[in-house]
């Protein structure tokens, strides 16, 4: 997929970057669901200008907010875009925005998620925003402790494998192989997407 176009329709399709909801302190939340970024089709380019015209904008006005991450399904062939790239999105964000952010909520992650950020990670980032960084295994501590579930939308497959973890706690750390993941690809902007079930829990 070559045209810029088609990538910036992809992404808006996919939305794998979605500003819904608040965290506990009332500050409003980046949504970000790593399973579905199409690393291997959209150029960082294009990922730079699509956050700049509809994600940074909307956020610039709003004051402090927080990211909530989702790791679930995240494989470095499949939807990880790099480190340069990494990089290159990061160094793109404005400065009031990396000021504006008050935290990042990384849901689900892996061993090599953790070693990453805590080796490359610092490099690559300031320590501020490293610090910023609150780990979450499990989706009942998010909700219990950082956002408010009934605001966000949250795909099925995260809750499929928050329900496994409860059984196979060690999976996240390698210590436990993980069942075999049906990967279906990022859509096409000329079919109907295929996204994933959405899930919004209550406060009840």
């Amino acid at each position: 997929m070559s045209d810029a176009a088609e990538q910036l329709l992809l992404l808006e399709k996919l939305q794998v970057f979605k500003i819904q909801g608040r965290d506990k302190l009332g500050r409003r939340l980046l949504r970000v669901i790593g399973k579905v970024f199409p690393a291997r089709i959209v150029s960082v380019d294009v990922v730079k200008r699509y956050l700049e015209e509809k994600i940074y904008r909307a956020l610039e006005s709003g004051g402090p907010f927080s990211v909530l991450y989702i790791h679930t399904g995240v494989h470095r062939s499949e939807n990880f875009p790099g480190i340069a790239a990494l990089r290159s999105i990061y160094e793109a964000v404005p400065v009031d925005l990396k000021n504006n952010l008050e935290a990042v909520y990384f849901v689900h992650p892996d061993l090599h998620a953790r070693l990453f950020l805590a080796t490359v990670g610092r490099l690559m980032f300031n320590s501020r925003l490293y610090g910023k960084v609150r780990y979450a295994s499990r989706l009942d501590s998010v909700w219990r402790e950082h956002v408010r579930r009934s605001e966000v939308e949250l795909p099925e497959f995260v809750y499929e494998h928050d329900e496994e973890l409860e059984y196979r706690p060690m999976m996240d750390y390698g210590i436990e192989s993980d069942h075999p993941r049906v990967y279906y690809g990022a859509p096409s902007v000329d079919s109907p997407v295929a996204m994933y079930s959405m899930r919004v829990k209550g406060d009840g």
